[in-house]
């Protein structure tokens, strides 16, 4: 999970510039995303996703280290982009409901990377997703991701990068 767990907190970091939705409107009004997604977070947060993932490769392939998941490239970009698109669909749906950035949505904020990762993996390589995250695997995913989650929104409030610690 770290080439999904990755995407985000850079996204965070190196965003900035023109947002995804181009400042428009969706039909009830709203924002359709918002100024916390834009195309350099999108851009960086993929490229991060994909270079650790093609760490783990190298890692795992020259150092044998077997207990490292057996990525392929397109498993890491799928990860990466799942990740951040779970996040822009996340926050797509919270405009709708009326939620501002920064406002916390419980559940939502900690799965919607996994929920992305998941779903592009299931319609673009779903022998690699079923082969690699087994049941034992997919409870540690879902015991970690609100831990990581809550300590890197922790640290990005603490530098400043942030402006809520959730």
């Amino acid at each position: 999970m770290v080439p999904a767990y990755v995407p985000n907190p850079v996204a965070a970091l190196c965003g900035g510039g023109t947002p995804i939705d181009f400042n428009r409107n969706y039909s009830d009004g709203r924002r359709i995303l918002g100024d916390g997604k834009t195309y350099r977070g999108l851009v960086c947060g993929v490229l991060a996703g994909i270079a650790v993932g093609a760490l783990q490769i190298w890692l795992a392939s020259t150092c044998g280290w077997s207990f490292l998941p057996q990525h392929t490239a397109a498993s890491i970009i799928l990860l990466s982009v799942g990740a951040l698109l779970g996040d822009m669909g996340k926050s797509f749906v919270k405009r709708r409901l009326g939620k501002n950035r920064g406002d916390s949505w419980p559940i939502a904020d900690q799965y919607d990377l996994v929920v992305g990762a998941f779903v592009m993996m299931l319609i673009f390589d779903p022998a690699w997703l079923l082969s690699n995250i087994t049941l034992p695997i997919l409870i540690v995913i879902l015991i970690l991701t609100p831990i990581l989650h809550r300590a890197v929104n922790i640290i990005g409030y603490l530098s400043g990068v942030k402006k809520e610690p959730w």
